[in-house]
């Protein structure tokens, strides 16, 4: 493994440790490719974070965007220019034949992360995940067993949006006076809510926003775990997330605003290998 797997995997194990023993759980050969596409996406969810205007996050996708065109131009010059995440995600999409389309479409996606515009409705937060979260996992499925991938789409869509709603209700808390609201507004103004109210703080309004965003959650991961069960063994790695996830909705239904879980990690294991053996 070079060393730009190395940094890749450092990478996730500190940022993402769910995923990090997720990945045990692949074929050795597989797991540096999947920490590969795990820090890619890591490193462009993490941009609207580090960047104070969007004009400097538009600049840092324009970058990946590079990348992917000079690859797909020349195989032989392309390069990650001292980025290891970049060079080992370059290897990774050139010795598991991934589309292109689908990282251009994910950077795409993440422009929206950029700006403070409202997520109009339940189908276009379902479209974003689709193309951010959701293409993570299929990607992971065809790094995995690229004949069986296309099995996972009906897992990996549900599982996507569920991941976003979660990630967005966890926001919500952490920050919410300068949270960006991927609340769609269509479930806002089902329940009397505005992005006004959620980020001011009114404890009413933002209770009710939150049992609809919970419930819309629940029932995207209730039918990908469904899925899960169907899916062949050789796919699931790229789906042991469903655990933790469950346990983050849990704690958010359980009145945990941040909803965050801290599984004690041979439960964690214990939680993954039972996931593999059904």
């Amino acid at each position: 493994m070079s060393d730009p797997f190395v940094e890749c995997e450092r990478i996730v194990q500190q940022d993402d440790p769910d995923r990090a023993v997720a990945t045990a759980f692949a074929p050795a050969d597989r797991r540096p490719f999947l920490n590969a596409l795990y820090a890619f996406d890591l490193e462009t969810a993490r941009v609207r974070r580090i960047v104070s205007q969007p004009l400097p996050g538009e600049i840092r996708l324009q970058w990946w965007r590079d990348r992917l065109d000079a690859l797909e131009a020349d195989p032989l010059t392309r390069g990650g220019q001292g980025s290891p995440v970049a060079e080992a995600l370059l290897q990774t999409i050139e010795r598991c034949d991934l589309p292109l389309d689908a990282f251009r479409n994910l950077l795409e996606a993440r422009i929206f992360d950029l700006y403070d515009d409202p997520m109009p409705s339940r189908t276009d937060l379902e479209t974003y995940a689709g193309e951010t979260a959701s293409a993570v996992m299929i990607l992971a499925a065809m790094v995995l067993d690229r004949e069986a991938a296309p099995r996972a789409a009906d897992v990996a869509g549900h599982a996507g949006v569920a991941v976003v709603a979660v990630a967005a209700l966890r926001l919500l808390a952490s920050r919410p006076l300068h949270a960006q609201i991927f609340f769609p507004s269509d479930v806002l103004e089902a329940v009397g809510c505005s992005r006004d109210a959620l980020q001011t703080g009114d404890v009413d309004a933002t209770a009710r926003a939150r049992t609809a965003m919970i419930a819309f959650a629940r029932d995207h991961l209730a039918a990908a775990r469904n899925g899960f069960g169907a899916l062949p063994k050789s796919l699931r790695p790229a789906f042991l997330m469903l655990e933790p996830l469950d346990r983050s909705l849990r704690a958010l239904e359980g009145g945990d605003a941040s909803g965050e879980t801290r599984a004690n990690p041979l439960r964690r294991l214990f939680g993954y290998w039972r996931s593999m053996r059904r």
